[in-house]
């Protein structure tokens, strides 16, 4: 649901395109601030999304409590993934308007938690140090693609990574994002406060205060694991924000995940139910 200015306070701030996914049954909301946003929603925050779509995305999938500041745009970020016999190869089909500084409502940038998840190298990347007063999420795949000119989707070296990793409290990314090179993740890993690598099926890896431990998953039958990855972000935020504990936000984090893929899309997004047996589960 799109709200308008007077702007009111929210818990957790997330900031990145929302997506037009193509499918076979046509445009499906995705994007990590969609995944993200509605599971910080049912956790019980209040979610602000800074975003830019066109009206070929169907806002109307988001809970109408997620407060929306929209940036006009001619096109949605569109990807279409398309199988093939080496892979996945992903296209870019269209771009939608990059986010700067300036496109925050005030009384949103010293919310609790601030989540920067870009999808296609859309967001400022400066926001990290002017933002890195809060408990300050990033996930980074979007700024670690590239696409050439007919918008296929490449792998490539995080520019400024060190800057941002210097500010955030909290940097998520997947095996996928780095083409599996975890000597690049253990890099990383020595210059960033918090790290957690997500392996899919396999579970979370989380690197803290110069340990690191997995933590693996109840075996699910999976359906769609679309989204799953940006549960985990958003539950991993959350979660350290309320205990302030690392290994129990990636615990909870990650069996809420993996509950995730039972289901397609954004019916993926956690249940009360879900959400009160992983506590459990962390608590027990």
């Amino acid at each position: 649901m799109l709200q308008l200015v007077p702007f009111q306070p929210v818990d957790y701030l997330i900031i990145g395109h929302a997506a037009a996914d193509v499918t076979p049954d046509g445009l499906r909301l995705g994007g990590t601030v969609s995944y993200a946003g509605l599971t910080a929603r049912a956790l019980g925050l209040r979610v602000g999304i800074v975003t830019s779509v066109a009206e070929d995305v169907p806002l109307d999938e988001m809970d109408n409590d997620i407060t929306i500041f929209n940036i006009p745009t001619a096109h949605s970020t569109t990807f279409e993934n398309i199988k093939t016999e080496n892979g996945r190869k992903q296209i870019l089909r269209h771009r939608a308007t990059p986010l700067t500084l300036n496109h925050i409502p005030k009384v949103w940038r010293s919310a609790p938690i601030i989540h920067l998840a870009p999808i296609a190298d859309e967001v400022e990347s400066s926001m990290a140090e002017k933002l890195s007063g809060s408990l300050l999420g990033v996930t980074p795949q979007g700024w670690m693609r590239g696409w050439d000119e007919t918008g296929q989707v490449f792998a490539k070296p995080w520019e400024n990574s060190g800057q941002i990793l210097s500010h955030a409290g909290v940097v998520i990314l997947s095996v996928e994002d780095v083409n599996r090179n975890l000597e690049l993740v253990e890099d990383m890993s020595h210059r960033a406060r918090i790290l957690c690598l997500t392996e899919g099926e396999a579970g979370s890896v989380l690197h803290w205060n110069g340990d690191r431990r997995r933590f693996r998953p109840l075996e699910m039958q999976e359906v769609d694991a679309t989204g799953a990855g940006d549960i985990y972000a958003a539950a991993f935020l959350v979660r350290l924000y309320h205990t302030r504990d690392p290994w129990e936000a990636a615990r909870f984090a990650t069996q809420l995940a993996a509950r995730s893929v039972t289901r397609t899309g954004l019916k993926g997004i956690p249940t009360l139910r879900e959400i009160e047996e992983c506590s459990m589960e962390v608590l027990s």
